[in-house]
């Protein structure tokens, strides 16, 4: 380990090593990988385990799992590196308590069999009281769901009303009054973290009982159901797990070679097509059956689907959505193996339900038994489920989920019992008056009202910018009083936007105040290249088949095989059917993985391959060959990989580099050696195959530890200051799900940008904004900001932004506009866009809407679909008697109103000239194509000018479909 340590990364810093005088040893980063060893028990405590000492039985309890594995399936169950784990987890337990005794005995002190004869932690018994005490501090709703039992639970959990208490409690429910035991319980969750918290909490209600349950994401259970039934599952256990840049990389590779035009068909597209198939279980057999042969992209993806699909099992590998499509197949080709979990999970817990897709929702399904799965007609019951969310926050759909999977569940489990949590222990009850508002506009949405019992708290407070610099430079300003008058700190305050393209004002505003932030959702550690070129070095190690890893470090660092080796490489590869790896092997005149010298001796000649190139691949075939000695030689992770880094010049290259960048890229990669170390520490066992998996599943809301700590006194206290100030977190706002802070501020407010373009055609999508608004507004605790720009600039071009029509929604009693109008509006209504206006009522502050005139259709500022009363003691423009009076005259000389830039429009034109010329004079009747939906027919003109809407009926998979298009924006032209 010292060599692994020392040898290549001497010069820096390393993660882990002390960091100063008196300072201890930094948390292992194993710390931020998901656990995948549950216990130290094996097959997480069943009968024999003295921690059933007392407890009773359910009173339906399942068979032993021992004794129902049929005959067929006992090789299923075969010891596992977890099983391994266990044992060797409890020798180094005794091992150590037999070091403490001696070391006490020397000291005159208490062995630990005086202490605690032949107790150990994870046989000590629950360390739970009374089930009454577990819903002591519950509201009754929050009681209600705790001890429910029997039929399938849905919990309706409202923003902040305490979900994850009531899922920990629940579970501690279970365990105190005996309905379950730890071994029995199954809690899935979305994020690593949130795993790892909820962990935590049951293990500090239960004590280290809790550690048995297996509470996980979908795919690290998915991982372990198939490492463990890989035969069953037609699997070797050391596949790898390819995450959605490698897939991509193989679609790309694949469609170069299927000679498909990238530029028209982006590989981008057909890997976001093929995971929305699998995430709908549709195999690439059934999808050939049903592609529309005639329309060129579908034509296309059922080649890439099924040539995809065939690369990865040659390359021994699976996609993420691979891990739940399969394991899925697996339960419903093999019912035995699928009744074998169902007996073991008695009890399965999914929390936010709401973002689960079709594959998870039929994972869940079949894990719980009952009619429409593998184990209907079974003797065995169905599993207790109980499943927590919330329709409101369901903001993933362009991920796969589906909100009918929430919606529908009574219609899925007719007995089920539905529980709704509206007591609010988050925000105040003005902001949760705004989202209630906002939220309530939904159709076919459960009724829920959120309050609270901590007051009113602050009103909301709203500005109206001049462009998005001024809404940039305003925010800063009033983060710098908020600190100066209040104590807030930078780590309490986020700054939310709809795309990622809104925070680049943000952050030169920042940049210039000196003002620390932090961008979350920005390349994460294990996304980064020099990450993901180390790692591809280490599964080409482990899977000799893996060609996406193989193609990618093949000339990483250069040496001098580039395309036209590579291609020649895969082209014996598809000639000979042989994986890339036994090409190489071929080119170096080696035996192939597996093979003898005898056997190597009649492997066909690589055509195409130049001389240097030959020698180049032999040298690289002989890399990756000592590699694998040095692992199938027993050495660890670290190891394997300080010789990977150094033997292949990657490290030197970057060393020598004299870009500030690669000295980053340097310590990167001390970081993750630092994680490989770690895990070889707490994972003496381990393989690199479990390094790889556990890789694999890190999220991406879960971050490694910071490299390294201050050293000296000084430095220790800067750091420490700046640790606990912080930075402002700046974030989109799906991002934000699930996260809370003390200030918010809800930026880019405009139809448009929140909701964005592209919903304002779908009710559909304009409902998911709707949530997703709901959600940004439930993020803050005490202090929230709604903020839009007039004016915002993209593509080059500046474009006047009406205010969101959700801003309309909010309640005026909960806010207060600091700005009502940006100065363009102010000027052109007459009024001062400071909270007032001349003939307004009042300061602004609170102000009442006004039942005034309506806007004109051709107004820059005017709702693009759909005309709403003027904002005239709210948001956006004042309109005057001096307005109307104009207005009435434009409308006699048959003019519009004048645009921002002075600009004005030919008499008679209703602004036409406005949009594109392809849609220019469309009327009802023409046929139209667009870019998505093809070739449509205009049933319906809405409004004037710029904000000018067609309704346009397309005919979509069969169906007929009428799609509100604005004109604007939309890839439209004339047929």
């Amino acid at each position: 380990m010292s060599y692994a340590t020392n040898t290549l990364f001497s010069g820096l810093a390393m993660p882990g090593a002390t960091a100063g005088p008196g300072r201890g040893p930094r948390p292992p980063a194993e710390a931020a990988l998901p656990s995948l060893t549950p216990s130290a028990s094996g097959w997480d405590g069943w009968d024999g385990d003295a921690s059933w000492v007392g407890v009773e039985p359910p009173d339906d309890a399942a068979p032993d799992p021992e004794e129902a594995i049929p005959p067929e399936d006992a090789d299923a169950v075969a010891p596992t590196w977890e099983d391994r784990q266990a044992e060797i987890t409890d020798l180094v337990a005794r091992a150590q308590a037999g070091a403490e005794d001696a070391r006490a005995a020397a000291e005159g002190g208490l062995t630990s069999a005086s202490r605690a004869r032949g107790a150990r932690a994870w046989d000590s018994p629950l360390a739970v009281g009374s089930p009454d005490g577990l819903i002591a501090g519950l509201n009754p709703a929050q009681a209600a769901a705790v001890t429910h039992a029997g039929a399938p639970l849905l919990i309706i959990a409202g923003a902040g009303s305490g979900k994850t208490r009531v899922l920990t409690h629940r579970i501690a429910h279970l365990l105190a009054t005996g309905r379950a035991r730890p071994g029995e319980i199954l809690a899935i969750t979305f994020t690593n973290k949130a795993a790892a918290e909820m962990r935590e909490r049951v293990t500090a209600l239960v004590g280290p009982a809790g550690g048995r349950m297996w509470v996980s994401t979908f795919h690290s259970a998915c991982v372990r159901i198939l490492r463990r039934e890989h035969e069953a599952a037609g699997l070797r256990s050391t596949f790898s797990i390819y995450d959605a840049a490698d897939s991509t990389r193989l679609v790309t590779l694949i469609v170069r070679e299927l000679g498909i035009d990238p530029k028209r068909f982006t590989p981008k597209a057909f890997a976001h097509r093929i995971s929305d198939l699998k995430n709908e279980l549709v195999t690439p057999a059934e999808y050939a059956e049903k592609a529309v042969t005639t329309n060129p992209f579908e034509r296309y993806l059922a080649e890439v689907y099924t040539a995809y699909a065939s690369r990865l099992a040659a390359a021994n590998a699976l996609d993420f959505d691979d891990l739940i499509m399969r394991t899925v197949q697996l339960f419903q080709a093999k019912p035995a193996v699928a009744e074998m979990y169902r007996r073991r999970f008695r009890h399965i817990l999914v929390d936010e339900y709401q973002d689960t897709n079709h594959a998870q929702y039929v994972l869940v399904r079949e894990l719980v038994g009952g009619p429409g799965t593998s184990g209907e007609g079974s003797a065995l019951p169905p599993a207790e489920l109980t499943v927590v969310g919330d329709s409101d926050q369901s903001i993933y759909a362009f991920r796969g989920a589906t909100i009918r999977n929430i919606e529908e569940f009574e219609q899925d489990y007719p007995s089920a019992r539905t529980i709704l949590l509206e007591q609010n222990y988050r925000s105040t009850q003005n902001i949760l008056d705004a989202a209630n508002a906002v939220i309530s506009r939904n159709t076919g949405r459960r009724p829920k009202n959120l309050f609270t019992d901590s007051g009113p708290g602050a009103p909301i407070t709203g500005y109206v910018a001049d462009s998005e610099h001024d809404e940039a430079r305003w925010i800063s300003s009033e983060i710098d009083r908020l600190a100066d008058e209040h104590g807030v700190r930078p780590r309490d305050i986020a700054v939310f936007y709809r795309t990622n393209a809104q925070s680049r004002a943000l952050e030169e505003v920042f940049i210039r105040a000196g003002q620390p932030y932090k961008v979350i959702g920005g390349t994460r550690f294990y996304e980064r290249r020099e990450i993901k070129d180390a790692i591809a070095y280490l599964r080409a190690v482990d899977n000799p088949d893996d060609d996406v890893s193989l193609r990618r470090i093949l000339n990483v660092p250069k040496r001098g095989l580039g395309e036209k080796a590579e291609a020649a490489l895969a082209e014996h590869g598809a000639r000979h059917h042989v994986s890339f790896s036994d090409a190489i092997a071929d080119a170096a005149g080696a035996p192939r993985p597996g093979q003898s010298e005898t056997e190597a001796q009649g492997a066909p000649e690589v055509e195409g391959l130049a001389t240097r190139a030959r020698a180049q691949v032999t040298r690289f075939h002989e890399l990756l060959e000592g590699l694998r000695h040095q692992q199938a030689s027993g050495d660890g992770v670290a190891d394997v990989l300080d010789s990977a880094l150094d033997a292949s010049g990657y490290l030197a290259e970057l060393r020598a580099s004299d870009d500030p960048q690669d000295a980053t890229r340097v310590e990167n990669l001390a970081e993750l050696h630092s994680v490989a170390a770690d895990f070889q520490a707490a994972n003496p066992e381990g393989s690199l195959a479990d390094f790889l998996e556990r890789v694999s599943l890190v999220a991406d809301s879960d971050q490694l530890p910071s490299a390294g700590g201050a050293v000296g006194e000084e430095e220790a206290a800067q750091a420490h200051e700046a640790a606990e100030a912080g930075q402002i977190t700046l974030m989109t706002v799906h991002t934000a799900k699930g996260l809370e802070f003390p200030v918010v501020f809800v930026t880019g407010m405009e139809d448009g940008t929140f909701p964005h373009s592209r919903a304002l055609a779908e009710d559909s999508e304009l409902a998911e904004e709707r949530r997703l608004a709901y959600v940004a507004l439930t993020r803050a605790r005490e202090r929230l900001y709604v903020t839009r720009a007039a004016v915002r600039s993209a593509w080059g071009q500046a474009t006047a932004m009406p205010a969101s029509r959700f801003l309309d929604d909010i309640p005026p009693e909960t806010m207060d506009w600091k700005r009502l109008a940006s100065s363009m509006e102010a000027l052109r209504g007459g009024g001062t866009g400071w909270g007032s206006s001349w003939g307004d009522e009042g300061s602004g502050r609170r102000g009442s809407r006004s039942r005034g005139s309506w806007h004109s259709d051709d107004d820059d500022f005017a709702p693009p679909i759909g005309a709403r009363p003027a904002r005239t003691g709210k948001i956006g423009r004042v309109e005057t008697a001096k307005d109307r009076a104009a207005k009435r005259a434009a409308a006699k000389k048959g003019s519009a109103p004048v645009r921002l830039d002075g600009s004005g429009r030919s008499s008679g034109s209703g602004g036409e000239e406005e949009l594109p010329a392809a849609v220019q004079g469309l009327r009802v009747g023409d046929s139209v194509r667009h870019d998505s939906y093809g070739v449509g027919t205009v049933v319906a003109l809405e409004g004037k000018g710029r904000s000018k809407v067609a309704r346009v009926e397309f005919t979509i998979d069969g169906a007929r479909a009428v799609k509100r298009l604005m004109l604007r924006l939309a890839p439209l032209a004339k047929a």
